[in-house]
Formats: structure tokens, C-alpha cells, sequence
């Protein structure tokens, strides 16, 4: 398939970029820059296009220049605290500029839409593990901002028979390539592997761990670490399943949850290493315990998690960030 990545120089878009093509895809990156990395798409060897998703011109001349079949979508701001200080900005980057790049996939043609959605849509859920019957109630922008999404693709494919989409709520990215050509670089980082990492390696002087009185085992909020490779097989595995369903929407998940103090422990086993932490309040928009029932996914897509142990997820990261402490270009 000819498949457009949106935000395809990212985290998660360069790893499923990488994927497509050893799968005998034929991805392009189309990504602004920003917050993407324009080094992925010399690594990969793969076609990008940089530019705005709102410039319909260029994306629509892209899509029908490459013969995109489907669209995978990336393209989204995912920092839970900067969309409570900024929520104008993630609706707008989220909603508003979602729904036009849906107007010029369908006047070109393109009728397959793969969401990056999240586990952020359910908010604080009132049962764990969570499956996609538990209730949305997202408690930040972002999270809502992805729930709006969705329920524009549930609207538009109950108006448009061709048109299919899979929305796939994912939990923690985490991890690097295997191989350690891809790793994670954000600016400013808030996941929380990448800054312990960081933190060993003396890049940043500390680790804040926000909140020591939740309602859990040891007080810190728990997750579902999802290894990125893992996310990007799901991704390709939903796209193939368009084929025979319109509508998909599933959690991506490993099933198991992990706290931020066992995420540090972990972190000290593999490095060897003494993480130098310092405790403060609760971060609005966070929510307390969130981890995945992947078994929708295992049943619809034939999906489910490979690396489903911590150790193995920041040995991946560590062998990448001992190279690339400050990122890919720094």
C-alpha cells in the first residue's frame, strides 16, 4: 500500500514508518518539522514532504502525486500538561486541523484514516484493567481533544459507507527500534523513561516525580508501558484489517501495570545506576491508574504485545540514549 504518515518524523510515526517499509509498504513522511525529526527521513530513505497539514494545497497535491490508499495519522500535540495550560492550541491543533485534513483526503479520493488516539480519552476509570466499553471521560484537553476525534470518525462513517476508519488508544509509548536507528527525542521530554534516562546520563540534573499520594500500592500513578514497536505492528495490522471492517476502535496495550517508582527501580537495575529524585505535588491532568485490556485487539486485529516486561522496553531505550543522550541532533 502507498500510505501517507502523518507526523511521520516522530516518535511513534518514525517507528511505524520503518515498519511499513521492511513490511513492503511504500510510506511518506508528511511532517511539519517541529516536533518531528527531518534526520528519520534520511535514516529510513523513505519520500517526505514537510509542510502544514492546513496547507490544502500541498497535502492534497501529495496525496494524489504519491497515490496514497490510506492514512495513518500522528500528526497530533500530546503533552497532557502543556493542554491545560493551552487548550485553545490542542483544540485547534487536534480537532480543527483534523477535520480539514479529513475534507482533503476525501476530495482526493483517500478513504482510510488510521487514528493515534488514546488511553487519556477515559480519563480516571472506574474499573482497571480498562476495556473500550469503560466510560470516556477524559479529564485534560488532550484527552478530550482525542475523544472529540473519534466521535467525528464515528459521525462521518455512519454518513460516508466508504469511508473507514480504525482509532486505535494506545498507553505509554515506550522504548526505541531494536536495532537502535530510531529513538525518542521531544522537546521539552515529559516521559517519564526517556527523562530518568536523561537523568542518569546527566543530562537533566533530576527526576520530579509529580504525586505520592495516589490511591495506589507505593502513592505514584501507574501505566501501561507499551513498547513502541509493538504500537507501530498494531497500527499496520489495523490498516490491513480496513479490508474488512468500517470501523475499528481498540485499546493497544500489554495488559500489565507498572508504577513510576517501579519504572525508576527498573531503570537503576538496567543502568546500573543511582536515579537522583525529588517528590512534589500532583500535576493537574494526570490521572491515577491506567492500564490496558488488549483483548479486543488480540480478537480483532490478531494483535498483542511482544515486549511486555519493563527490563526489555528501557534496554532498548538505554542502548539508544547512550548514544544520543540529547537527542538526534544534539
Amino acid at each position: 500500500m502507498n500510505v501517507l504518515v502523518a507526523g511521520g518524523a516522530g516518535y511513534i510515526g518514525s517507528h511505524t514508518v520503518k515498519l511499513l517499509k521492511s513490511a513492503g509498504h511504500n510510506p511518506v513522511i508528511y511532517d511539519n518539522g517541529v516536533r518531528g525529526h527531518k534526520e528519520v527521513a534520511a535514516i529510513l530513505k523513505v519520500p517526505a514532504v514537510w509542510g502544514e497539514l492546513d496547507d490544502v494545497a500541498l497535502f492534497g497535491k501529495t496525496l494524489t502525486e504519491h497515490h496514497i490508499d490510506v492514512v495513518i495519522y500522528f500528526a497530533a500535540y500530546a503533552y497532557v500538561g502543556e493542554s491545560v495550560h493551552e487548550p485553545l492550541m490542542y483544540y485547534h491543533n487536534n480537532v480543527a486541523t483534523t477535520i480539514g485534513v479529513l475534507e482533503t483526503m476525501l476530495a482526493a479520493g483517500v478513504k482510510k484514516f488510521v487514528f493515534s488516539s488514546t488511553c487519556a480519552t477515559y480519563g480516571d476509570p472506574d474499573n482497571v484493567p480498562i476495556t473500550e466499553d469503560e466510560s470516556k471521560k477524559p479529564v485534560s484537553p488532550y484527552g478530550r481533544s482525542k475523544w472529540m476525534v473519534e466521535q467525528i470518525l464515528q459521525d462521518l462513517a455512519a454518513a460516508r459507507k466508504d469511508f473507514k476508519f480504525a482509532a486505535l488508544r494506545y498507553f505509554n509509548a515506550s522504548g526505541c527500534a531494536l536495532d537502535g536507528t530510531l529513538g525518542e527525542d521531544h522537546d521539552p521530554e515529559t516521559h517519564l523513561i526517556p527523562v530518568v534516562l536523561q537523568t542518569v546520563l546527566g543530562v537533566k540534573e533530576k527526576i520530579t516525580v509529580f504525586g505520592t499520594d495516589y490511591p495506589t500500592p507505593d502513592g505514584t500513578n501507574v501505566r501501561d508501558y507499551i513498547h513502541v514497536e509493538d504500537l507501530a505492528d498494531a497500527h499496520i495490522k489495523a490498516m490491513m484489517k480496513l479490508d474488512e471492517h468500517q470501523t475499528i476502535q481498540c485499546n493497544l496495550g500489554t495488559g500489565r501495570g507498572f508504577s513510576v517508582k517501579e519504572i525508576i527501580a527498573t531503570v537503576e537495575k538496567v543502568t546500573g545506576r543511582k536515579v537522583p529524585v525529588e517528590y512534589g505535588p500532583r500535576r493537574a491532568g494526570d490521572a491515577i491508574a491506567l492500564w490496558a485490556n488488549p483483548q479486543k485487539a488480540k480478537d480483532l486485529l490478531g494483535w498483542e504485545a511482544k515486549h511486555t516486561e519493563p527490563e526489555g522496553i528501557i534496554r532498548s531505550a538505554w542502548n539508544w540514549f547512550q548514544k544520543h543522550p540529547r537527542g538526534y541532533a544534539k
